[in-house]
């Protein structure tokens, strides 16, 4: 069996209590494919995840968009990956490039939230990507695979885990990374795991594509071989994400 297409949806800091009940209700309404073909989860706010797990239909699931590394206890605002288990939120994201460039959180500190998130029993949306610079470089791959590496150091098992390309330069730019770009990073990537975790490891784990995927270009980049889904942010909050889901169908 193959990978199952996968698609995210990350709020990010955005909206109103009117505002989730009206993404919710559309999300409800939308015909999508069955859970078969699709697995699909968004991320609303910390302040939010409660009310959208219980009047979001059943077959979508919610994630946080971050939680702390260690722990629970003396660490104001931070939010604990057992508060989450505890309020049966199955999904967290992790190592997202905002998060990482505004907060400062390095490879090191992001491979070990992966690893305690996972051993409270949550699953993993794991946030890799460089930025315009270092893809002007031409050190695009040698930045992903630090990224990773600094998670496959912590963890031994990938089962829970997608991990999640986001060229930092396409989110919410408008800028999308063209397919054959995505398909060459998510295959080298495929190629890393193979060559420094295990051949099963590589077939099996799921890479998807985040930055600037929309109802129009979905398509497209949902064709290439090593694409197994989407993080989508700004368009996750409109009707055009039902599209976006829907690309899975191109597998």
């Amino acid at each position: 069996m193959g990978r199952k297409f996968f698609v995210g949806g990350n709020w990010k800091c955005n909206g109103t209590t009117e505002d989730v009940k009206k993404i919710v209700s559309t999300l409800n309404a939308g015909e999508l494919p069955s859970t078969d073909i699709v697995e699909v989860v968004v991320s609303p706010p910390f302040v939010f995840l409660t009310t959208v797990k219980s009047e979001l239909r059943p077959e979508i699931q919610v994630a946080a968009q971050n939680c702390w590394v260690k722990k629970g206890g003396a660490f104001t605002g931070e939010v604990s990956a057992e508060m989450l288990a505890n309020l049966g939120v199955p999904w967290v994201i992790l190592g997202h490039s905002e998060r990482r460039a505004l907060l400062h959180e390095t490879n090191d500190f992001v491979g070990d939230k992966v690893a305690y998130a996972l051993s409270q029993g949550l699953k993993v949306i794991a946030c890799v990507g460089e930025t315009l610079e270092q893809r002007e470089a031409g050190t695009t791959m040698e930045v992903v695979a630090a990224q990773t590496k600094a998670i496959a150091d912590k963890i031994s098992c990938w089962d829970d885990v997608v991990l999640a390309y986001e060229p930092v330069w396409a989110i919410g730019t408008g800028k999308v990374a063209s397919p054959a770009q995505a398909q060459e990073v998510h295959a080298g990537l495929r190629k890393w795991f193979e060559e420094n975790i295990s051949a099963e490891v590589a077939a099996t784990t799921r890479i998807i594509y985040g930055g600037s995927v929309s109802g129009s270009n979905c398509k497209e980049l949902a064709g290439q071989p090593d694409v197994d889904g989407f993080l989508v942010g700004g368009a996750s909050l409109k009707p055009e994400f039902i599209d976006i889901i829907k690309a899975a169908e191109v597998k």
